[in-house]
């Protein structure tokens, strides 16, 4: 059974940190391409980061609103993902999904799992 679990969200100030994980199970984690979206309230969801997997290690992207502030990364040993939002806005507020795709190359023609999401609050 595949399942991606996230956890780590809360209710922060502006300029606080707070660090997601995304915990997978159920398929093989370092063969797919992990992102992270969110969706704020009467919005659509939204890509934030992805980190991909290679011979060459792990290469990570991000939209630009979070580039200097967010840092995604993974631990395939732990079949993790994370990502590390410092700085944080009053627009990051929303809630923030984990995504896996195959194969882990970029960009994904299509993502094949996706967590139930966790809330992110900052508050101004």
């Amino acid at each position: 059974q595949v399942q991606l679990v996230e956890s780590g969200g809360g209710l922060v100030q502006t300029g606080d940190s707070l660090r997601l994980a995304c915990a997978a199970s159920g398929f093989a984690f370092k063969s797919y391409a992990m992102s992270w979206f969110r969706q704020a309230p009467g919005k659509e969801r939204e890509f934030v980061a992805a980190v991909t997997e290679s011979w060459s290690g792990h290469s990570p992207y991000y939209t630009d609103a979070v580039k200097g502030r967010f840092t995604i990364s993974r631990d395939n040993a732990k079949n993790t993902v994370y990502l590390q939002m410092n700085n944080l806005k009053f627009e990051d507020t929303a809630v923030y999904y984990c995504a896996a795709a195959w194969p882990t190359s970029w960009p994904p023609l299509e993502y094949d799992y996706w967590g139930q999401g966790t809330q992110v609050a900052v508050s101004s």
